[in-house]
């Protein structure tokens, strides 16, 4: 057994769960024995008790009470990155420096795993470290088939002010799509409400959302308010739009719902396209026919924060996946037709 200790949180360390901290420090202790000292008040910080949820913060002092010296359990083996995965998730990274990483993901792979997906940008992160010990953490998530910029923190203090800045909506997200129709009025903004469907449990992928009036949303059990800006760039007759889409809020399938909400689905999307709007295939959602794609056609275009260290506003940009690249050139579009911020005027 060790003697009792007393240990400084580092300043990298900060923000995190008391038990997820002490595992960190060792390994060799199980989740139900750290909470059987907290109960017992032998784990303190800065004097007091502590449950096993407490956060930390850096500079408080932990007592450590006398632990067993043996060897940790082995660790559950992690998969072998293989080499295709290492260089896939290489090709990405569109912006990197010792705080943040901006990859841009492509369409068909999930931002996390879930119970039928164990190839995922979080699993691949591994081969993002770059020399640093840890992997890069996810600060926020794209749906499985939308592309685009998505941001990883390389520290924890990183991830915290990012994750901070998202919260309060101090970082600008742009989206493109192409959608069914023209909207009108061409400049707009969509402030419908989103609860979860019945029988959607589970979240991720499976979970659908509904669109709720303004209305009614304090109404709803459940309902969250949401809000995008969207702004039609060009248009094919009144067949279909570029469209370009802010969401203000961050709700799950925000953009997806907000669009099918007022009659112009983005294209390929199966889940929110509907056999009942007008330009439907037969079920794949909204589509248009002839050589453009089935795919989504929703893609993070731009994201703009201030960076966690230097506290300059930093852009990041990304090129359109493939199908959405070759849709554009059948409608005669090229990328900059189209401001880099087109909300820019409504702030």
């Amino acid at each position: 057994m060790s003697r009792v200790q007393t240990l400084t949180v580092k300043q990298d360390d900060g923000d995190q769960r008391l038990d997820r901290w002490f595992r960190g420090q060792f390994p060799q202790i199980s989740q139900g024995r750290i909470e059987k000292m907290c109960r017992k008040g032998e784990i303190r910080v800065d004097g007091g008790r502590v449950k096993g949820s407490t956060r930390l913060e850096a500079g408080q002092q932990v007592r450590v009470p006398p632990l067993p010296t043996e060897a940790a359990p082995a660790p559950r083996t992690h998969t072998k990155l293989s080499d295709a995965d290492a260089k896939l998730i290489l090709s990405c990274v569109i912006y990197r420096d010792d705080h943040v990483i901006a990859l841009n993901k492509p369409p068909g792979l999930p931002t996390q795993g879930g119970s039928k997906q164990t190839r995922h940008v979080d699993g691949m992160a591994e081969g993002l470290k770059f020399g640093l010990e840890d992997k890069p953490k996810l600060v926020h998530r794209l749906d499985k088939d939308t592309s685009g910029v998505l941001l990883l923190a390389r520290t924890r203090l990183a991830a915290k002010a990012l994750t901070a800045a998202m919260r309060h909506r101090e970082t600008r997200k742009i989206y493109w799509a192409l959608v069914a129709g023209v909207p009108s009025p061409y400049l707009g903004e969509i402030k419908y409400g989103l609860v979860k469907a019945p029988g959607r449990g589970g979240g991720g992928e499976g979970e659908k959302m509904l669109a709720v009036h303004p209305r009614d949303i304090e109404a709803t059990y459940g309902a969250k308010r949401a809000h995008t800006l969207y702004a039609t760039l060009y248009r094919v007759a009144s067949r279909a739009a570029w469209v370009s889409m802010e969401p203000v809020t961050g709700r799950t399938h925000q953009l997806r719902a907000h669009m099918a909400e007022i009659g112009h689905p983005i294209i390929g999307d199966g889940k929110y396209g509907g056999s009942g709007q007008e330009n439907m295939g037969d079920g794949w959602g909204a589509q248009l026919g002839g050589i453009i794609s089935k795919k989504l056609h929703l893609h993070a275009r731009m994201i703009r924060f201030e960076h966690p260290e230097t506290r300059k506003m930093i852009t990041v940009t990304a090129p359109m996946p493939d199908h959405m690249a070759q849709s554009w050139d059948t409608f005669g579009w090229t990328e900059d037709l189209a401001a880099e911020d087109p909300f820019e005027a409504l702030e």
